[in-house]
């Protein structure tokens, strides 16, 4: 008789351990399982609608600094969209972008406001970097940085913009 009892409890205690925390287990897990997998659908989908910089950190860019705010960074880059004739030796970039159309819809927003915006590909990294206005000297292109700073002072990625020497 106690051998039998002995069983009966051993076996209810059982069944009950495996099937109540079996379930609250895999329920807590797959909960769990389903958010994270909507939130990374959602987070993609948010990705893909919004233009994304990338300024990556590369090798053959060289950065040179003066007094008066005139860092420049030394790239070889070539006319990807817009007027070839429009790049000169300094320019002001005002985005980089690893995708063509991204930096198209930038530079089409740029010339609705009145720029001659070019768009430049720099061949060692593939960047297609945003040009707002190009020139014969440094000095000009740094007051034309500043100037293009000042008109869109609401804008963070615009305060960025920096200078470009195409060697």
């Amino acid at each position: 008789m106690k051998k039998i009892l002995i069983v009966a409890t051993v076996a209810m205690c059982s069944v009950f351990a495996f099937t109540s925390c079996k379930s609250t287990k895999e329920s807590a897990y797959k909960k769990a399982y389903d958010s994270a997998r909507l939130a990374e659908s959602e987070e993609g989908l948010s990705q893909e609608n919004e233009p994304v910089e990338i300024a990556p950190v590369v090798s053959s860019t060289k950065t040179v600094t003066a007094d008066n705010d005139t860092s420049y960074r030394t790239e070889s880059v070539v006319v990807a969209s817009g007027s070839a004739n429009a790049l000169k030796a300094f320019s002001v970039v005002c985005g980089s972008f690893s995708s063509k159309s991204n930096a198209d819809n930038l530079r089409n927003s740029l010339v609705d406001e009145g720029y001659a915006a070019i768009v430049v590909k720099n061949s060692d990294t593939g960047m297609f970097r945003v040009i707002c206005a190009s020139f014969d000297t440094k000095e000009e292109a740094a007051e034309s940085r500043a100037k293009f700073k000042a008109d869109h002072p609401q804008n963070s990625d615009f305060q960025k913009a920096w200078l470009l020497y195409n060697k």
